[in-house]
């Protein structure tokens, strides 16, 4: 039985429980979100890991990206990025490996992932196809289904499948002139092998069987946005709008044979066009989580994207998205190393906790306000503990100390904490104690 099913049938699974408990949820208002397709526990019955919610009410999610290329990175540089990234913060990991041994790989990360995993199965098989000398147009509907299936056995939690690119949307793309074109490898995959055997996407056909599969393990559909805009310049255009639609009905059906669904969304995306377009998803997709990649506000800034990201992300969150996928300073550029891996995640959790302060989750403030308290008293330890990255401003405070007091090198005696509370002689700051911090 799926966690949706459950739901519906007014079950409430140890799943459920787990996360009402981390977001301080009664475990029926839980239920009752799965249950009506806004909320999503993705975690495949053959997994056992602490699971966690993605939906509305919930603390936005925050996932991070990691994989071997066909040119670079190895299994043990990999599994020290999934340490890197879980221990910074992340959720989730999504494997998006596409060289050599990548069963290997695939199972190696499940083995040692304590958070969920995310995969695009489609990637193994267009590897494959590669290091046998053939191109994707050699691939069956059947080669495609089949490593699906096999991957879900394997134990991933949930699968970016891009369903929803149709022969008809993508050739919207080639007639708006689209200044970036297609640049998600799934779908331009997929856009290739329709083109080269003239017939559909596999995905979109074979469907009902893609259901069937994702039911047996439980496994949630992330419903890919393969023609997501790549640059800011094509942002909302016809044939983003028109796979919204096909997603919009798919998940639908999904829901309706019980299986978990969320929702893929862009993107590059000018900052005045993000709220706009996660309401529109979340009509279209009748409130289905929304999982976006950044979005991006601009494309001038390669190695900080991290930072156009990280606004996105924030706009994103507040607006709505409840899942958003980090971007490293490597983006556009590199296979990101351990440092990147970091950097993304906590700006990445920095724009999601933004987010969840402008939504209004309960509890997200509370952390900010013991921080702003920590402050005002000279709390050093209070700040770096309340801190989303405790190392960095302790290794900071620790190397640029004032020589005497409790102040920093940026006011020194002249200290607006210190001077305010001098004000009040004998008034100790009252401030509630972050959980970890006694």
């Amino acid at each position: 039985m799926t966690q949706l099913q459950a739901a519906l049938n007014g079950a409430i699974t140890p799943e459920m429980r787990v996360v009402a408990a981390k977001e301080g949820l009664e475990p029926e208002i839980l239920r009752q979100g799965v249950a009506r397709g806004r909320i999503v526990i993705p975690k495949n019955v053959r997994r056992d890991f602490s699971a966690e919610g993605i939906g509305a009410g919930l603390r936005t999610k925050v996932n991070a990206n990691i994989g071997t290329s066909g040119v670079q990175g190895s299994l043990a540089v990999e599994l020290e990025k999934l340490d890197v990234a879980v221990k910074a913060g992340a959720h989730s990991i999504m494997d998006l490996s596409t060289g050599r041994d990548l069963m290997a790989t695939r199972r190696a990360l499940l083995d040692h992932s304590p958070v969920m995993v995310g995969a695009v199965p489609l990637y193994a098989v267009a590897a494959d196809l590669v290091d046998a000398g053939h191109g994707i147009e050699s691939m069956t509907p059947d080669m495609l289904l089949d490593s699906i299936e096999a991957q879900c056995a394997e134990g991933i939690d949930y699968i970016t499948v891009h369903c929803g690119v149709t022969r008809q949307a993508v050739a919207r793309t080639h007639a708006q002139d689209r200044v970036a074109g297609i640049v998600s490898r799934g779908g331009a995959l997929l856009a290739a092998w329709m083109e080269r055997n003239n017939r559909e996407n596999p995905l979109l056909e074979e469907f009902d069987r893609l259901l069937d599969i994702a039911f047996t393990y439980d496994v949630t559909l992330s419903l890919g946005d393969g023609l997501r805009p790549g640059a800011v310049c094509d942002a909302t255009d016809a044939a983003q709008i028109q796979e919204l639609l096909v997603i919009g009905e798919l998940a639908r059906r999904a829901r309706n044979r019980g299986v978990q669904v969320m929702i893929e969304g862009p993107g590059h995306m000018p900052l005045n066009q993000i709220a706009g377009n996660v309401m529109l998803q979340k009509r279209i997709c009748d409130e289905a989580p929304f999982y976006v990649l950044g979005p991006l506000t601009t494309d001038i800034a390669p190695g900080y994207d991290h930072i156009t990201a990280a606004i996105g992300g924030a706009v994103a969150a507040a607006a709505g998205a409840d899942f958003l996928c980090y971007v490293t300073p490597a983006e556009h550029l590199c296979l990101p190393d351990m440092e990147d891996v970091r950097q993304g995640v906590v700006s990445t959790l920095i724009a999601a906790h933004s987010g969840d302060i402008a939504k209004g989750i309960p509890g997200a403030i509370d952390r900010d306000r013991t921080m702003s308290a920590c402050r005002k008293a000279l709390d050093w330890e209070g700040m770096f503990t309340a801190a989303l990255d405790p190392e960095l401003p302790r290794r900071r405070w620790e190397e640029n100390r004032a020589r005497e007091g409790k102040t920093c090198t940026m006011c020194g005696k002249l200290c607006a904490m210190e001077a305010h509370n001098s004000l009040r002689p004998g008034c100790t700051s009252q401030h509630g104690a972050y959980p970890e911090h006694g």
